[in-house]
């Protein structure tokens, strides 16, 4: 019997490592030395690791330093402006709060139907520009912040104070950024004064620094070149480009000498609808605050158009560079839509004309003649009236589904844009069809001493709808273009001013009246020989054309005029209850005590933001100097604020202006409230009368200025 065998030997100790859980089944969790998993790799593999590990090293180097010089720069110029931040910023009240919970839609007061068709295509997929990562975080940071404590977002607003951002003061509204390095290099508007000042040199006339000849050249249009290309390869060098002017200093990009406070709560509130526009409706044509989306009427970011001169004005670098982009970029005519001619005429073309004037970039002016030309169907009907509606992709023109008519209004307020286009061009085309128009109107039967029925036909090209007169929806705009054309011929149309001096008069005949118990003045309508209390508050435009005639040396009885229904435009505000007016007001003509002066229907309470008040204040302002019209101004932004401010971005109309507690947001922005109500506002509040000068600038009815093109 053997004994057992002895135990193999062992030269070695194994050790087992265990993460303090096992397996069964051989599935045990082991930690393998990576020295062992290194060397058991061939030479070849760790020589391939190795040189990625060296290559990956010096892609981080490289990128780190690039990243340090860029950011070098960008703290140097946050140094500069931190420089040029006054010593003591004032602190603006915070707005009340305007509406509950945007979320909370379901309280939204039902929208009225449209009064005209409109046909839009399809929902554009159009994004806001992304932000960089740190941007990202903060947005979502904000957003979470309005879930959580919107209630308080007026109290909030107010502690936190106010930051410096360039053209003014704002209330923190969200990540703001400095311009990366590209955008700073690529801006082509050097520094200058904003102040826009009549220059007179040999035989121009030069606002912001243009110099225009007071007849524009007779150009033809050359083989492989457009209109445009030729007239500025005719002028010189324009601003960088191959086109320009001569004997005027470049028009440049610089924030006004001095922002006052109210001029910085107007900057404050534009820069707080921008947010709401940029986040929420980017590339769309209007933002509806309180459900964060947008609606399109165009799709033509006709938002963003209308407030391209806005934010120049305002100073608002950044936001303008960024808009100009999306234009260049983003905004193509050739699309199978119909837009109406005159909103369209006054808001993308009178935006694009004023934007070009204002900054010098030849890319709006580009884009200025391409939808013009697109327009130009429209006038290609029987009676050379225009229709109301064209196709700015096929070209077909029509009237509105419902008649054959246009009114008066669209047909006569689209001069002013039409002739400046021609002008800049040297295409007579566009002149001459709005020109026909105004000539033939002027000859037309069925007017009542120069005032004008609402409707004209695009077949017969005869007024219908006789024996109906009003300044208000359908024919206001009339009476204004008369003047303003005069204004920007230099004066020597003397049909312009006559029709526009007779329509005075007969505006005093039959449609003025007197209320009680303040006897405030204002202007009625006329139904077939029936007067009726009712005024627009579109016919708030008034005072200011009054005002603006006689400054242009029309009778001082104007500016009397003026003053009287100031008091009454201003008086539609105060008697609200909210501050701000309605959209149709009736005045009390019995001696009642206790009434008021102004009433209101029911179907009439809404307010829209619309400017007509505010841009005769301005106006008044301007040309008096009486304060009173800018404390004026002041109360109805504060009432702005109060009531149609939405915390997540944007303003909101409203349907109920007696109603301070539940004023019913309607959901909508219009974009005449950059482009026109804050613009106004803006102005109002400045005491320079070198901005924007009324001897050098007239506005279109979208309140974009163009050029007066003789010295006055």
């Amino acid at each position: 019997m053997r004994p057992p065998p002895a135990p193999a030997r062992r030269d070695f100790i194994s050790v087992t490592l265990s993460p303090g859980r096992s397996h069964d089944g051989g599935q045990g969790l082991r930690r393998r030395s990576c020295w062992r998993k290194w060397k058991q790799l061939s030479r070849l593999q760790r020589t391939v690791v190795l040189f990625l590990l060296v290559v990956l090293m010096l892609f981080g180097l490289l990128s780190y330093v690039h990243v340090a010089d860029e950011w070098t720069a960008v703290d140097s110029r946050s140094a500069a402006a931190w420089q040029m931040r006054p010593a003591n910023p004032p602190v603006l009240p915070a707005p009340q709060k305007a509406a509950e919970n945007p979320e909370a839609v379901a309280g939204l007061s039902p929208q009225k139907p449209q009064r005209h068709f409109r046909r839009g295509p399809p929902n554009l997929q159009i994004r806001a520009p992304d932000g960089d990562p740190q941007e990202r975080r903060q947005d979502q940071a904000q957003r979470r912040a309005e879930v959580v404590g919107e209630a308080g977002w007026g109290a909030e607003a107010q502690r936190d104070g106010l930051r410096w951002r360039g053209a003014g003061t704002k209330p923190e509204q969200g990540p703001r950024h400095p311009l990366k390095k590209a955008e700073f290099s690529g801006w082509p508007f050097r520094q200058q004064a904003l102040r826009i000042r009549a220059h007179r040199g040999k035989g121009c006339l030069c606002p912001l620094g243009l110099s225009w000849p007071l007849e524009a050249p007779r150009r033809t249009r050359e083989p492989g070149r457009g209109l445009v290309a030729t007239a500025l390869r005719d002028t010189g060098q324009l601003w960088g480009h191959k086109a320009g002017l001569s004997g005027c200093p470049r028009p440049a990009f610089l924030l006004p000498a001095s922002q006052n406070a109210r001029q910085k709560a107007v900057v404050d509130a534009f820069l707080h609808a921008w947010a709401g526009y940029r986040k929420f409706a980017w590339g769309h044509d209007e933002l509806k605050p309180l459900t964060r989306s947008f609606s399109e009427w165009f799709g033509l970011g006709l938002t963003l158009i209308d407030a391209l001169d806005t934010m120049w004005i305002l100073g608002l670098k950044k936001e303008f560079q960024e808009a100009r982009n999306w234009v260049s970029k983003r905004l193509l005519f050739q699309k199978d839509v119909d837009v109406n001619l005159f909103e369209s005429t006054i808001r993308i073309l009178g935006g694009l004309l004023s934007a070009f004037h204002l900054s010098g970039d030849v890319l709006f002016l580009k884009k200025a003649e391409d939808f013009g030309n697109r327009l130009m169907p429209a006038f290609r009907t029987p009676s050379k009236i225009p229709y109301s509606f064209v196709n700015i992709g096929t070209g077909a023109a029509h009237p509105p589904q419902w008649t054959s008519d246009s009114t008066v209004a669209e047909v006569t307020s689209i001069q002013l844009e039409f002739r400046e286009l021609s002008r800049l061009t040297g295409d007579k085309t566009f002149q001459e069809a709005a020109e026909e128009v105004t000539r033939h109107v002027h000859a037309l039967h069925g007017k009542l001493d120069g005032l004008v029925p609402m409707f004209i036909n695009t077949n017969s090209g005869s007024f219908t709808h006789l024996g109906v007169f009003t300044l208000g929806a359908r024919a206001d705009s009339y009476y204004e273009y008369l003047l303003k054309q005069w204004i920007q011929g230099g004066k020597k149309e003397r049909q312009l001013l006559e029709d526009y001096l007779e329509a005075v008069d007969g505006i005093r005949k039959h449609l003025l009246a007197r209320s009680e118990p303040r006897k405030l003045t204002f202007v009625g309508e006329l139904n077939h020989g029936r007067f009726s209390a009712k005024m627009d508050h579109l016919v708030c435009f008034l005072p200011g054309t009054l005002a603006l005639g006689a400054h242009h040396g029309l009778p001082a009885e104007h500016m009397e005029l003026a003053r009287a229904l100031m008091d009454t435009c201003y008086q539609m505000y105060r008697q609200m209850e909210t501050g701000l007016s309605p959209e149709i007001a009736h005045f009390n003509l019995h001696h009642t005590k206790a009434v008021k002066d102004v009433q209101v229907k029911a179907a009439d309470r809404h307010n829209l933001l619309r400017p007509e008040t505010v841009e005769s204040l301005f106006y008044l302002y301007r040309l008096t100097g009486d304060r009173k019209y800018q404390d004026w101004g002041w109360e109805i932004l504060q009432s702005f604020n109060t009531y149609t401010r939405v915390p997540s971005g944007g303003y909101s109309s409203i349907s109920n202006v007696q109603d301070p507690r539940h004023p019913q947001p309607r959901d909508k922005m219009e974009s005449f409230f950059l482009g026109e109500t804050l613009k106004y506002l803006y102005l109002l509040f400045s005491d320079d009368p070198d901005l924007l000068s009324l001897d050098t600038y007239v506005f279109n009815t979208e309140a974009h200025p163009l050029p007066i093109w003789a010295p006055s």
